[in-house]
């Protein structure tokens, strides 16, 4: 067989005896995890480093948010265009691209001499990202054949669920024993690896496009998503009413309605067929990672405090404490397509779900400042057991609800679901602990300072740091912060756990039905080439 046969997109590369080379599969799936690790290792990870660039550069906490938040921003705002530039320039060479860009700008970060400096790093970052992240599971969709491709899918979901955890723990890891620049040397080298591995492995797919790239709907996709994340991003901090915060939104909500305006009117040559939105699996399976990803962020949000301002552990520490939930996603992403090809995709949904629901549950009734981190740990599991068999038929729903040759298209769109699952996770679970806390603290300030009494109601972790200030209520104040970030710790809960009910019954009677393709698969498959 000749190195430059073009084949079938729908077929897995095969070896001279017609059947599908294992050893080619493995190595492509390993490039592509690799390279996903990259991406995610970088959205969390610079969390742990936001007060060492603080104190170094002099910059205000505004913008060292925007350091750790503009990344995502510029990763979910190109996903989709990026995506459909991968579907039709070839898969290979932008993912070749957005590796060199991404490691490139991890490397200007590591070196950055000032804020705007990493700012302008950090936003090439993120366009390289977007050049990675849909095109390592369109890769595997358009790669791998129907036998092999859930489990692929359920070892991409796994490191993009698992993943950040990891690479949040590894960023810590770095921080406690070098310097915090330090932080960038793991995802460049991940993605030095992966630009290996794809050079020598990675095949190239590609659509044949008869129509012009949409470009209008491209723009208005990426002003969309970047209006209504900055708006979550931005809104706990500035304020839900603050000029800037109802400008973010006005513009992101146009922006979307112009979107869907434009592709129903391009339709069948549309960026996104917005029409599918309405299909079962797609739907479905959007609004499953939505609100999955919603919940695990929103959670993180909270244990971090915990941890940290309640039960007094390190950064380190304090990650280390949640790899347990990240190590079980990850075994349960890979154990879902075959509890899928068992009980169904639904079904295996539902549990999941279920699952998921159970472990806030238990965090609501057992977490207490008294029974420390056993009292979080098993519903910890417990999500992280559930999110692992509810991710991968999820995405694979989503994946094959679009035609193989779109899949940077079914794949971008997938990712741009977490990315707002999890500002919208952190935004809501995060504002219903704050307010739970002010609410239940204000009860407990009797005899305390006025102006610590102010300090103290911002958050826990101000109530930790102006206690000392207070003589004899020190032990006091610190003990009512603790046991009123709980009350708000279990109010945020039980409302994850109501969202999840209703996600429940949603998905039960309308949830995906099984992996299935579209219905123009076969066409379009047959003018996508993959060439080894």
């Amino acid at each position: 067989m000749s190195s430059d046969q073009p084949f079938r997109a729908a077929d897995a590369p095969e070896s001279d005896g017609g059947t599908p080379d294992a050893r080619q599969l493995r190595a492509v799936l390993a490039a592509v995890s690799i390279a996903l690790m990259a991406v995610v290792a970088s959205v969390s990870g610079l969390n742990v480093a936001q007060t060492h660039m603080a104190v170094e550069w002099g910059a205000s906490q505004t913008t060292v948010l925007w350091i750790v938040n503009v990344y995502t921003l510029a990763l979910a705002a190109l996903l989709l265009p990026l995506g459909a530039v991968g579907d039709r320039l070839g898969r290979r060479p932008v993912l070749i691209a957005g590796l060199v860009l991404f490691g490139a700008a991890g490397v200007v970060a590591a070196f950055a001499p000032s804020a705007a400096v990493m700012i302008g790093a950090r936003v090439a970052a993120g366009t390289g990202a977007a050049m990675i992240m849909p095109i390592t599971l369109a890769v595997i969709t358009s790669t791998f054949p129907e036998k092999e491709r859930g489990k692929a899918i359920g070892v991409w979901t796994g490191v993009a669920g698992g993943g950040g955890i990891l690479g949040m723990f590894l960023s810590a890891l770095l921080v406690d024993v070098a310097d915090w620049r330090w932080l960038f040397a793991l995802p460049v080298a991940l993605a030095a690896v992966a630009l290996v591995a794809t050079v020598r492995s990675v095949p190239d797919s590609r659509e044949r496009a008869a129509s012009s790239f949409d470009t209008s709907g491209a723009l208005l996709s990426a002003v969309a998503v970047v209006g209504l994340i900055f708006v979550l991003q931005e809104g706990p901090e500035r304020g839900w009413t603050a000029p800037g915060t109802l400008t973010g939104l006005a513009a992101g909500l146009a922006a979307a309605v112009a979107f869907v305006a434009w592709e129903l009117r391009r339709g069948d040559t549309a960026l996104l067929d917005v029409r599918l939105l309405r299909e079962r699996g797609l739907a479905g399976g959007s609004l499953t990672l939505l609100v999955v990803f919603g919940v695990q962020a929103g959670v993180a949000v909270v244990l971090f405090p915990f941890f940290q301002a309640v039960l007094g552990w390190s950064g380190l520490l304090s990650t280390a404490a949640m790899m347990p939930m990240a190590v079980v996603m990850m075994a349960t992403s890979g154990l879902a397509p075959k509890a899928a090809a068992v009980i169904g995709a639904r079904s295996t949904t539902t549990a999941g779900i279920a699952l998921s629901a159970l472990g806030l549950a238990l965090m609501a009734l057992f977490v207490s400042v008294d029974g420390g981190y056993l009292s979080v740990l098993p519903g910890t599991i417990a999500m992280g057991a559930g999110m692992g068999l509810s991710m991968t038929p999820s995405t694979e729903a989503i994946t094959a609800s679009l035609p193989r040759a779109r899949q940077g298209v079914a794949s971008a769109l997938n990712d741009i679901t977490r990315e707002f699952g999890t500002a919208l996770g952190v935004a809501l679970l995060g504002a219903l602990v704050a307010g739970g806390y002010r609410a239940a603290v204000d009860d407990r300030l009797d005899g305390v300072p006025r102006e610590a009494a102010d300090t103290a109601r911002e958050g826990i972790a101000n109530a930790v740091e102006v206690a000392p200030s207070t003589g004899g209520h020190a032990s006091a104040l610190v003990h009512a912060a603790q046991e009123s970030f709980v009350e708000g710790w279990q109010r945020a809960m039980w409302a994850g756990v109501a969202v999840m009910a209703v996600l429940l019954v949603v998905v039960a009677l309308r949830g995906p039905d099984g992996p299935r393709r579209a219905a123009a698969d076969g066409e379009e498959a047959a003018e996508a080439t993959l060439t080894p």
